[in-house]
């Protein structure tokens, strides 16, 4: 950020630099005709003579500054496009992780439901084998009773 502020002063200070420049040149070169002892018509030959070249300056300075800003813009374009890619390659890369560790966690959970099923059937099993003993005991004590 602190980059950018600074990028933006040296834009602000060239602009003010050259603009003064310009205007500096008009006024010395107006200023220089307008005292000098000459006839009129050197006067305006000499006053066209000026303008001519503060133009020919100026379409310099204007050639100059659209090439300067052409850099940046494409600077700004390549900057932005690998802005860009880092965004989408974290996101990318988020992504994956996120969904491994979903699947991770999803084949956790898995794994520990069945083992608590398992140990529920376990249990069940368990449960019905002792009911049939108690079945087989209950039915050995009454044939016992019958017999005795």
């Amino acid at each position: 950020m602190a980059e950018n502020n600074n990028n933006n002063n040296n834009n602000i200070n060239t602009k003010d630099f050259i603009i003064g420049t310009l205007i500096g040149s008009m006024v010395g070169a107006a200023a220089a005709l307008l005292l000098a002892p000459k006839s009129g018509r050197e006067l305006r030959s000499d006053i066209n003579q000026g303008a001519g070249q503060v133009k020919e300056r100026a379409s310099e300075w204007k050639d100059t500054a659209q090439e300067k800003s052409a850099g940046w813009k494409d600077k700004a374009y390549t900057t932005g496009a690998e802005l860009r890619q880092k965004a989408m390659d974290t996101t990318s890369q988020f992504t994956k992780s996120a969904t491994s560790k979903t699947k991770d966690m999803t084949n956790t959970v898995k794994s520990k439901l069945n083992r608590k099923k398992s140990k529920e059937e376990e249990a069940q099993q368990a449960a019905e084998d002792v009911a049939n003993a108690i079945e087989e005991a209950t039915e050995e004590i009454e044939a016992a009773k019958r017999q005795g």
